[in-house]
């Protein structure tokens, strides 16, 4: 989960769900991603380089997460003819 992001100077800090370890963003982790910024309390999947920092971040979703799914209790679409 993202827990600060500084678009202007790319410096930020994700928070492991399993353990709350903290771990700053490598330079230029955002490269080759989907993202072009992060906003506090996001959920992503990441990477730990050689220096322990974060980096190839990816949407992270519940599911991914390992928390339980709310799909059962969705309600179907609506069929369209």
């Amino acid at each position: 989960m993202i827990k600060s992001y500084d678009p202007a100077t790319g410096d930020g800090i994700v928070v492991r769900d399993t353990d709350l370890a903290e771990h700053d963003l490598a330079p230029a982790a955002l490269d080759g991603t989907l993202f072009r910024m992060l906003r506090q309390g996001q959920r992503v999947q990441y990477d730990l380089d050689a220096e322990g920092r974060a980096t190839d971040l990816q949407i992270g979703s519940e599911v991914d997460m390992g928390t339980p799914s709310f799909r059962a209790h969705a309600e179907p679409a609506p069929e369209t003819a």
